[in-house]
């Protein structure tokens, strides 16, 4: 398969979620409303206001699906077969990466790898051992900008696609899924992941990996409440080191899918579990 082929949009219809439709709505209505009448200009710039203030929550609420589809589990037939998907962000990493490939081999787990962009085109040849390990890789953005959710439209086209572009050349496969810098998810970026043929996805719960070094409480979070069916969230980039040093990610992996085989859990990809809804 060449790059060009495995780059290719896959783009899907996109229909904008209720609160965008209301948000736009709300925006036309204000105009016309303070041309036939402008003494109701306060009314109605405290309505956008109010509007712009409801985005914003919906910008900072990770597992939310104000803003477009959101998928933060397994479908119920990945959770009937026991399935559940950890997935690993910010990498790829030249210290991190390959070790928690390492840990992974040995259980036989499978997991997803959201990446980012440029990490990948420093690190190629990380990103083909995960393709070539049978795990997936998605997209994490091209930069991780910590502005990402403030971008218009173009601005996040051009960060998805170029992450897209690197990964599905690197990869073999163009990714299917994509999660924002921080989860913080801006109202224009559902139409963009439509015209890539992408789907948003968050998690079930995650172990705050990224500022927590103790092993303990970073499985802790993990397991509790763990069922089929759960989006497991770890970092293999940017992740916190424990008193000793050591990647927090390396520690905690082992004990999680110990967890896991004890409690009959298979770790498989994201493309594994919706297979049957992305057919």
């Amino acid at each position: 398969m060449s790059t060009s082929d495995t780059s290719s949009v896959r783009a899907r219809p996109w229909q904008p979620a209720p609160l965008v439709w209301l948000s736009a709505g709300l925006h036309i209505a204000a105009i016309a409303i303070v041309i036939v009448k402008p003494d109701l200009w306060g009314w109605m710039l405290s309505a956008v206001i109010g509007n712009h203030a409801l985005l914003s929550a919906a910008v900072l609420w990770p597992r939310g699906s104000l803003l477009g589809p959101n998928l933060t589990s397994l479908p119920g037939v990945a959770a009937a077969r026991n399935e559940v998907s950890l997935n690993f962000d910010d990498g790829p990493d030249p210290e991190i990466t390959s070790r928690v490939l390492e840990v992974l081999d040995r259980y036989k787990a499978r997991a997803s790898f959201f990446c980012i962009g440029e990490k990948a085109a420093a690190y190629p040849e990380l990103i083909k051992e995960i393709a070539r390990r049978g795990h997936s890789v998605e997209n994490h953005s091209h930069r991780h900008s910590h502005a990402f959710a403030f971008w218009g439209w173009d601005g996040l086209k051009q960060e998805v696609l170029a992450s897209q572009q690197v990964l599905a050349g690197l990869a073999g496969r163009a990714p299917l899924f994509f999660r924002a810098p921080a989860g913080f998810r801006s109202p224009f970026l559902d139409p963009v992941m439509a015209a890539c043929g992408l789907h948003y996805v968050s998690w079930t719960r995650r172990g705050f990996d990224t500022v927590r070094g103790d092993a303990d409480e970073v499985l802790k979070r993990l397991t509790r409440n763990l069922a089929p069916g759960d989006i497991l969230l770890l970092h293999d980039g940017d992740c916190a080191r424990t008193a000793e040093g050591e990647p927090v990610v390396l520690a905690v992996l082992p004990r999680l899918l110990d967890q896991l085989t004890a409690r009959g859990l298979k770790p498989v990809t994201l493309p594994q579990a919706f297979r049957d809804e992305l057919a």
